[in-house]
């Protein structure tokens, strides 16, 4: 069947289905991160407003979106084991829309990309391309615990800092950007290592390597843990390099102790606790990015 005759099937997927592929709930961190790097970059953006709406929704709903619909799509053997209730195992997105749903998105996140001004489109170029590499064969990088959630800590965290920083900026974001983004993004993996403790069983069973799989949830969740809370050390070490003692480091600091306290939590049951600490220690990671955020605009704006 060719994709005209799909897209003119009497078999369509109802509006709740498409939306629930593109998973609204995936769209925050690249959305947030987006946002702090807009906000770290010292410059007044109050007349690039749109700019940093634009890259926001196309951060969020646009590219998460599609690399949901991508994954969703390649992943669908995966999900009639882990969660038959998807949309593609359902039958609620029927034939090949799945496929379609992320395709047409994809050309939809490169037009709105050559928006954002030269750095803005190469950052999104690297974002589709990278969610198709993540996902699909030859590549599916998700088969490997260690660069699947690299790439999609680097895609969530890292390059969408990255981005707000450059396209407000209209310039590559200075040395401490890159290097506070890039922390961010390495400490995204534990979080994305956590988040495959849901699909243990299905991952085990199809082949591919996640950390779970390959040490058990204990240790994959002491390596999360610790390549968290690395990373967020390092955060507050730079800050007092070159902030000195401040309010900002002193908050990042507690943020860091209170996932601490929930990382021991989680520990006891860490296959049962991954969900409860996304909705714990996940958000004082990334309240922890915010408030660095605000510090880097201090450092580049000289206040």
């Amino acid at each position: 069947m060719t994709v005209l005759q799909d897209l003119h099937s009497s078999k369509r997927p109802n509006l709740f289905a498409a939306l629930e592929l593109i998973k609204p709930i995936t769209w925050f961190p690249p959305m947030w991160a987006y946002t702090c790097g807009a906000i770290s970059a010292g410059v007044s953006f109050n007349s690039q407003l749109w700019v940093v709406f634009l890259g926001i929704f196309l951060a969020g709903p646009v590219v998460c979106g599609m690399s949901q619909a991508a994954n969703d799509w390649c992943d669908r053997h995966v999900d009639s084991i882990n969660q038959p209730e998807r949309p593609i195992p359902s039958g609620r997105i029927p034939g090949k829309w799945g496929l379609w749903i992320a395709l047409i998105m994809t050309v939809i996140s490169l037009i709105l990309g050559s928006y954002l001004g030269i750095w803005g489109f190469i950052a999104t170029a690297f974002a589709v391309v990278a969610a198709w590499v993540y996902s699909a064969e030859p590549f599916r990088l998700k088969k490997s615990g260690w660069w699947g959630p690299g790439l999609v800590g680097l895609c969530y965290e890292g390059l969408p800092w990255f981005t707000g920083a450059a396209v407000i900026s209209a310039s590559i974001p200075s040395p401490k950007i890159i290097i506070i983004a890039a922390l961010y993004a390495i400490g995204a993996h534990g979080i994305m290592t956590l988040n495959d403790f849901k699909a243990l069983e299905g991952d085990r069973q199809t082949g591919i390597r996640s950390l779970p799989v390959v040490f058990g949830p204990r240790t994959a969740a002491l390596i999360a843990c610790l390549t968290m809370a690395i990373a967020q050390f390092m955060v507050v070490l730079l800050l007092y390099i070159w902030i000195g003692p401040s309010l900002y480091g002193i908050v990042i600091s507690a943020l860091i102790l209170g996932q601490v306290w929930a990382m021991q939590t989680m520990m006891r049951d860490p296959k049962g606790k991954a969900p409860w600490y996304n909705a714990t220690g996940v958000t004082m990671y990334v309240s922890g990015m915010m408030v660095c955020a605000f510090a880097l605009r201090v450092l580049e704006s000289g206040i």
